[in-house]
């Protein structure tokens, strides 16, 4: 009888500690809670994480979120990344761009919130004037068809070439070119190597955050591109996650006035593209 009573208090025993730990999965809001205030976010080089850092972290913060940060040096792995869980959120891209890896990777992200943006410039180290094309000159254009095509806007608004009408942002190659009276060679790299190849040629259209994070100056581009609201950065989420409370919270931080006060009062962002937000 009496082994018979022992084994019934372990057994007891047992079940009240899975009950417990039952209870504890179904009552831990505040461990979930805390899982939810840590935020993931990368950043391609450029000003955008300076930015946030600057801007919206502190906002963020205040509300009680710890933020951590990862930096990619191309557009796949940060769009992937976002995909699969492993990061909450990237900021470096515009929306043509995000839409063009959607297709091609299968993924599902979107713009949570326009940042201000650096337009592309078209840039020279051997010319101080649009007006010293000469026949034959080397152009460097970025291989990403959404950002070449940017590149031949600027070319076209320049007069140097005339283009195709309706071009496929995602189709865009140097083929929708109508007509290049100074016959131009057009070199085409990866964005980031913009800079790096300045030197090597006699013009190159940069996109602005490697323009920026090479020390170039916005104002010192030849011409800045007339940036459209598809050219114009976003925070890029995945779809899923787009109503959840830290993507609100986000989206809060750049619509805050301490955000908007950071960005107009810092001579750094002169030239940036501002979104509509912004007061």
């Amino acid at each position: 009888m009496k082994k018979q009573w022992i084994s019934f208090i372990l057994l007891l025993g047992v079940v009240m500690l899975f009950i417990s730990g039952c209870g504890s999965k179904n009552t831990s809001g505040g461990a979930a809670g805390e899982e939810k205030k840590t935020l993931h976010i990368s950043f391609n080089p450029g000003p955008y994480s300076d930015q946030f850092k600057n801007g919206v972290a502190p906002y963020l913060e205040k509300k009680g979120y710890k933020i951590t940060y990862k930096e990619f040096t191309d557009g796949v792995q940060p769009n992937v990344a976002v995909a699969n869980g492993d990061i909450d959120a990237n900021v470096f891209q515009h929306s043509l761009y995000l839409d063009s890896m959607n297709k091609r990777e299968n993924i599902d992200l979107v713009g949570a919130v326009q940042v201000p943006t650096p337009p592309m410039g078209l840039y020279s180290s051997k010319h101080t004037s649009l007006d010293e094309i000469s026949a034959g000159a080397q152009i460097n254009l970025p291989n990403e068809p959404v950002n070449m095509l940017r590149a031949l806007n600027i070319l076209k608004e320049v007069g140097w070439i005339t283009l195709k009408d309706n071009i496929d942002p995602l189709q865009t190659s140097v083929n929708d070119i109508t007509s290049n009276p100074h016959h131009l060679q057009f070199v085409a790299t990866d964005p980031a190597q913009g800079p790096r190849v300045l030197e090597d040629v006699d013009f190159a259209a940069i996109q602005g955050n490697f323009a920026v994070s090479n020390g170039m100056k916005l104002t010192s581009a030849l011409k800045l591109e007339n940036m459209t609201d598809p050219f114009t950065n976003v925070v890029a989420v995945d779809s899923k996650n787009k109503d959840k409370p830290f993507v609100k919270d986000i989206i809060e931080g750049y619509h805050s006035d301490e955000f908007q006060q950071y960005i107009k009062s810092n001579p750094a962002y002169e030239g940036y593209k501002l979104p509509s937000y912004f007061k």
